[in-house]
C-alpha cells in the first residue's frame, strides 16, 4: 500500500525518457518501451528476405572436407534462420493503431487521464458532456448511492466510448481505492462536496468538485490544508471564471472603465418553502445512509430528499448554493482570493414552521464590507431568470445578466471593447481544459482550494449571521468572528462514521 501521496500520484515524479510520449511517470512508460521494439521487428520482417542471399545470412563458401560434418553445419544455419524469423513472426499479427501513437489528432493511452465520477445525478449529467469532449481523458468508473442512477451512468459512459470498460461502484470509497484512477469529478449533493474531496485528496486523486465546495467554514479550511499536504490539483466548479462575459466585466473594472469601484451587487432568486410531508419507506436501490453522509439522520421524506438544497442540514439554501458563484467573481475582480471581507450583516424572511419544514431563507438582503471600503450586496429575491452581477463605480457600472449572458454598461462605450460570438457559462469546457492542463503541469488551477474556500466563506458567514440575527465582525487572517456562538457554527460535527 502507498505510504505517501508521492507514491500514489505516480504521474507527479519525472519526465518519461521515451520517444513516443512526454508523459510524467516514475518509470519509462510501456508505450515507449514496447513500440520501438515492435517497429524494429517490423522493419526486419521487410528487409530480411531482401538480404537472404547476402554473406552475413549464409555460410561462407568452403571446399568439401571429409572430416567436416555438413549435416550438422546445415542444421546450425537453419536454426539461426529459424530463431530470427520466429522472433519476427511473433510480432507479425500485431497492428498498432494510430490512437496508440497519438496520431490523427488522437491521444495515446499513455497520455490519457483516467477519471471516476462520484455522484451521477442531474448536475453530473449536465457537465459530463464537457468532460467527454476531451480525448485526453477517459471515465473508467462511476459511483452513486442510487442504483438507478448508477446503472444509467455506466450505460452512458460505455455508450460514449463504445465499450464496457466503465465500472459501477455503489460506494465511492471503492472507487477511491483504485490506483488506476488519476482524477475524480465530484457532483454529489452539497453535504458531500467537502468531505468527498478530502477523501479523494488523501487517496492521491486530482479533483474537479462542484460548488459550493464545502458545507462549513471549518470543513473548507480542512480541504485547503489536505490538498496542500497531498499536492492535489483541484478545480472548483465555479466555471464563470472561465466565461468570456465575466472575464470582460472583471477586466473593465480593473482597467478603471467605471472609475473607482465601490459596490458589487449580486442577485439570486427567491427560495421555495417546502411543506410538511409524511415519512415514506426508502425506495429500493437507495443506500439512504450513504446518501445522508455526514448530515444528521432524518427519516426518509421525499420532499426533504428531493429538495435537499433548502434544508440547513444538507445545504444552506439559495444564498449559498448559487450565491457562491457571484461572491467568487467579486473576490476575483477585487484580487482578494486569499482574504475576504471584514464584516457581515443582513435581514431575511423565513418559512413559517407551522406550515413548512424547510429552514433556509425565502428572501434576504445581505451586505459585507472589505477593509478598503468596497461593499458587497447580495439580494435573494425575484425569479430564477432575474439573477445578475453588477459592478458599480463612481463613473459608471457594468452588469452581466446570468440568464442570457448579456453584458450591459454605462457608459455604453465600454461595450465596444467586448468580443462577440463567445461561449457562455453553460459550457464548462474551458474550465475542464484548465484542470487538465494543470494536471499535466502540476500547477494551480483557476479555482484552487484556497480561492474556492474564501468565496464560499462569505455566503456561510452571511447565513450564520442571519440565523443568529446579528452583525458579525470577521478576521480573515485568523478566520474567526467576534461572537462566540458564531465561531461555534463555523464547523459541524459529522455524523458517525464520517470524519474529516
Amino acid at each position: 500500500m502507498p505510504s505517501s501521496a508521492s507514491e500514489v500520484k505516480w504521474a507527479f515524479s519525472s519526465i518519461c525518457p521515451g520517444v513516443f510520449c512526454n508523459k510524467q511517470v516514475t518509470t519509462q512508460c510501456w508505450t515507449c518501451v514496447f513500440l520501438p521494439t515492435v517497429v524494429t521487428m517490423r522493419i526486419l520482417i521487410v528487409i530480411l528476405p531482401v538480404f537472404k542471399n547476402a554473406p552475413f545470412m549464409t555460410c561462407p563458401p568452403h571446399k568439401p572436407n571429409p572430416s567436416s560434418q555438413p549435416r550438422l553445419l546445415s542444421n546450425t544455419l537453419s536454426r539461426r534462420r529459424f530463431l530470427v524469423r520466429s522472433a519476427c513472426a511473433a510480432f507479425m499479427p500485431l497492428v498498432v493503431p494510430g490512437s496508440v501513437l497519438g496520431l490523427n489528432g488522437m491521444t495515446s493511452p499513455s497520455n490519457r487521464f483516467r477519471f471516476g465520477a462520484i455522484g451521477v445525478g442531474n448536475r453530473a449529467r449536465a457537465i459530463l458532456p464537457n468532460f467527454l469532449s476531451f480525448g485526453e481523458l477517459k471515465f473508467v468508473a462511476v459511483s452513486d448511492s442510487r442504483a438507478d442512477r448508477l446503472k444509467s451512468a455506466k450505460e452512458l459512459i460505455d455508450r460514449h466510448y463504445g465499450d464496457e470498460g466503465c465500472r459501477a461502484h455503489s460506494d465511492f470509497r471503492e472507487l477511491l481505492e483504485r490506483r488506476d484512477i488519476d482524477g475524480v469529478l465530484i457532483a454529489t449533493g452539497n453535504r458531500w462536496h467537502g468531505l468527498a474531496s478530502i477523501y479523494a485528496a488523501r487517496s492521491g486523486k486530482d479533483i474537479y468538485c462542484e460548488k459550493p465546495v464545502t458545507l462549513t467554514i471549518g470543513e473548507g479550511r480542512a480541504l485547503v490544508d489536505t490538498c496542500r499536504q497531498f499536492g492535489t490539483i483541484y478545480q472548483a466548479g465555479t466555471q464563470r471564471r472561465s466565461t468570456a462575459s465575466y472575464r470582460f466585466a472583471r477586466d473593465m473594472v480593473r482597467q478603471g472603465k467605471i472609475g473607482r469601484l465601490h459596490t458589487v451587487e449580486m442577485q439570486v432568486w427567491k427560495g421555495p418553502a417546502v411543506k410538511h410531508q409524511e415519512t415514506k419507506p426508502v425506495p429500493e436501490g437507495w443506500n439512504y445512509d450513504l446518501w445522508l453522509g455526514q448530515s444528521p439522520w432524518h427519516p426518509f421524506v421525499p420532499a426533504r430528499v428531493n429538495s435537499w438544497q433548502y434544508f440547513w442540514d444538507t445545504a444552506e439554501g439559495v444564498l449559498t448554493d448559487m450565491g457562491c458563484h457571484y461572491t467568487d467573481l467579486m473576490q476575483w475582480t477585487l484580487g482578494t482570493d486569499h482574504t475576504g471581507p471584514v464584516d457581515f450583516e443582513g435581514e431575511a424572511e423565513w418559512p413559517d414552521p407551522k406550515e413548512f419544514f424547510s429552514d433556509t431563507p425565502l428572501t434576504a438582503t445581505c451586505r459585507c464590507r472589505y477593509a478598503n471600503g468596497v461593499q458587497g450586496v447580495m439580494y435573494q429575491r425575484g425569479e430564477f431568470k432575474e439573477r445578475y452581477l453588477r459592478y458599480v463605480g463612481d463613473e459608471g457600472w457594468i452588469q452581466v445578466d446570468d440568464e442570457t449572458d448579456v453584458v450591459t454598461a454605462h457608459p455604453t462605450s465600454i461595450l465596444s471593447l467586448k468580443e462577440s460570438g463567445v461561449v457562455g457559462w453553460g459550457d464548462a469546457s474551458d474550465h475542464v481544459r484548465n484542470l487538465l492542463e494543470c494536471m499535466r503541469s502540476r500547477s494551480r488551477t483557476l479555482c484552487p482550494p484556497e480561492t474556492a474556500h474564501r468565496s464560499i466563506t462569505i455566503c456561510q458567514a452571511w447565513n450564520i449571521g442571519l440565523r443568529l440575527g446579528k452583525k458579525l465582525q470577521w478576521d480573515p487572517v485568523k478566520e474567526t468572528f467576534d461572537v462566540a456562538e458564531a465561531n461555534r457554527m463555523r464547523y459541524r460535527q459529522p455524523r458517525a462514521p464520517w470524519r474529516i
